[in-house]
């Protein structure tokens, strides 16, 4: 007799986890270090001014004022961005019982929830190819865009001044980031009167900077290893990178243009709402629910020199 196996039977239950696996990276360094301010345009400005070069100043017994020739302020310019995700569910698809979430939309608003800040970040950030990463004032069909750290404001000014940037390597032939290159911008900020408390890398370059702890013993190199109460735990990591011209925190960034590392205070940089995210039920046109979630948004450096970048790394 034939034996009747799992391949002949019918009916046989699922078995399907309840919980469903996201390992998707959701933090945002930058945008959760920064503060938020309010704007009532959609181009926006603000002022930076600076004091003028120490100088000589000494005068003779019973002199005679004599008036300065005083600097106005400097006008800097942004503009907003709108940024939306939608999503459609039908209502049968929130009849019904899914393994995993009690119901679509509310999943699926959560996903794109978290997807949206992302995309903040990396707008933020990021290498933006497509739009480029300059102020773009837009038109009736193409996006209005907010100068990033990157790029050039609504004033065609580079966001971060070219006094606070260090160059690893070249466009053509890129660098590994060294230690050198972090002194050198350190004390380009320190020059300006910049207190920078945050070094934001990427991923790679964080174990550029936990090589930073080897020294030299004989003819090689050898890391100073600390094992953790003396146990064996090895500790390879730089939390912070203390040096003459300040200390900053060593934090990574999944979504950072990979060809950079940034230095700066997050109290120098702002996001600019003109309207704070917002979920929408849209019109029903049929039996399904649309949302949208939209915000409109922009970035500020209070001062251009208050935070630097190191280019071209490899």
């Amino acid at each position: 007799m034939a034996t009747y196996t799992t391949y002949n039977q019918i009916g046989i239950k699922e078995d399907i986890s309840d919980i469903i696996s996201n390992i998707s990276p959701t933090t945002t360094p930058f945008l959760s270090s920064i503060g938020k301010e309010s704007v009532k345009n959609t181009l926006y400005q603000w002022q930076e001014d600076s004091l003028s070069a120490t100088a000589e100043n000494a005068e003779v017994e019973g002199f005679t004022a004599a008036d300065l020739t005083l600097t106005p302020t400097v006008m800097r310019s942004n503009y907003t961005q709108i940024q939306s995700k939608t999503i459609k569910i039908s209502a049968t698809a929130d009849a019904i019982d899914a393994y995993g979430r009690a119901q679509e939309t509310a999943y699926q608003l959560s996903k794109k929830a978290a997807e949206f800040k992302r995309d903040i970040e990396f707008n933020l950030v990021g290498e933006r190819t497509t739009n480029g990463n300059d102020a773009a004032a837009g038109t009736s069909s193409t996006a209005r865009l907010t100068a990033n750290i990157h790029g050039q404001d609504a004033g065609s000014v580079d966001v971060i001044n070219s006094a606070v940037i260090e160059d690893a390597g070249t466009n053509v032939t890129p660098a590994a980031l060294s230690e050198q290159d972090i002194l050198n911008l350190g004390q380009k900020l320190y020059d300006e009167g910049a207190e920078a408390s945050v070094l934001m890398i990427k991923p790679a370059d964080s174990t550029v900077i936990a090589g930073f702890t080897r020294s030299a013993v004989g003819s090689g190199n050898a890391r100073q290893e600390h094992f953790v109460n003396g146990g064996r735990t090895l500790m390879n990591v730089v939390d912070v990178y203390i040096s003459p011209y300040g200390e900053q925190r060593v934090v990574m960034n999944r979504f950072m243009k990979t060809s950079v590392a940034l230095m700066y205070d997050p109290a120098n940089w702002k996001i600019c709402e003109l309207r704070p995210m917002t979920r929408e039920l849209l019109a029903k046109t049929g039996d399904a629910d649309m949302h949208m979630m939209v915000t409109e948004y922009g970035l500020k450096h209070t001062n251009y020199k208050a935070s630097g970048l190191i280019r071209y790394l490899s």
